[in-house]
């Protein structure tokens, strides 16, 4: 399994979207945390399995929850940089 590291700014992200979930149900909050870790360990497993979405980011898109986890290899890891809402601001992740 390859190592996997979650920037702080894709931390940002999972925090906020899990906030907004926590305050409309608990329980939707909880499948959004276990969907993305079980996203996470998917990816780690084979990062070279998912689409690209450019020359330097590749992307898992969940399957219940509007978001994609947007992230690069780097060396021998995965470095996760965005938990991007598939809806809003497009491609905001760019820059990181």
């Amino acid at each position: 399994m390859t190592e996997l590291v979650v920037s702080s700014a894709a931390e940002f992200d999972y925090a906020d979207a899990l906030a907004w979930y926590t305050e409309r149900s608990v329980k939707a909050a909880e499948r959004f945390d276990a969907e993305l870790d079980r996203a996470l360990q998917t990816i780690a497993s084979d990062p070279e399995r998912f689409p690209r979405c450019d020359d330097h980011h590749q992307y898992y898109l969940m399957r219940h929850f509007p978001y994609q986890v947007i992230y690069r290899l780097r060396e021998n890891r995965v470095v996760v940089i965005a938990i991007a809402h598939t809806a809003r601001q497009p491609r905001y992740w760019a820059e990181r």
